[in-house]
């Protein structure tokens, strides 16, 4: 049992990583994002893998493995919020050099490892952000991604081959939500981007398809 500060979106964002506790009680509005394949059970009702939601006010029980993410709704100047950021982040493009990032105004924090996930924030400062569709992620095998909402409005897009005018679903992201995963079960991914709905920050979350339950 464990509750361990994790400091990649700081000074922004406190984050905490609860492992194996049967309760954890919230106090002020957080994203509660779960990492396992047990369901956290939240006024007796499941949040699932991969699922996030807005919590505040009650206890979260049967913690398997889980991201708190806090003080997500603290800024209420966001323009001030994300100057501070582009500071403090990277662009995503001097991380990655991948050629789909150039130019393009999206900045990284720094992406740190909690056993068999690596997350990391993001911020995308412009309407529309155009970053690119892609299938395959950058740095590593295949994995299980998904994107979490933390400030701002996005959209998750899915097209039918790499060529913006042949989209086919889009799932609209507010702070706290989490898209359906997009893989299938042999963790192939649609053509696919995040796509701004206003300037906003995200969270990435990426789990290695070993060991779904690894952890540190």
């Amino acid at each position: 049992m464990s509750i361990r500060s994790l400091d990649y979106a700081e000074p922004f964002f406190p984050v905490k990583y609860i492992l194996n506790e049967k309760e954890y009680e919230v106090g002020e509005k957080c994203i509660v994002f779960n990492l396992s394949e047990e369901p956290i059970m939240i006024n007796n009702r499941p949040l699932d893998f991969f699922r996030s939601v807005v919590v505040t006010n009650t206890k979260i029980k049967q913690i398997k493995r889980c991201l708190i993410i806090e003080k997500f709704m603290d800024y209420m100047n966001e323009a001030a919020l994300f100057e501070e950021v582009k500071k403090t982040w990277t662009l995503a493009y001097d991380a990655t050099h991948e050629e789909r990032h150039k130019g393009i105004s999206l900045w990284r924090s720094r992406k740190i490892n909690i056993g068999n996930v690596a997350v990391n924030m993001c911020f995308a400062g412009s309407v529309p952000l155009k970053v690119g569709l892609h299938q395959t992620h950058w740095g590593g095998p295949p994995i299980k991604e998904v994107h979490t909402q933390i400030v701002g409005f996005g959209t998750m897009q899915q097209y039918y081959y790499q060529d913006l005018t042949s989209l086919y679903r889009e799932e609209p992201m507010a702070p706290g939500n989490s898209h359906i995963p997009m893989y299938d079960e042999n963790v192939e991914y649609p053509w696919h981007q995040y796509e701004t709905i206003t300037p906003g920050i995200f969270m990435a979350t990426e789990m290695q398809i070993t060991n779904e339950l690894g952890c540190e």
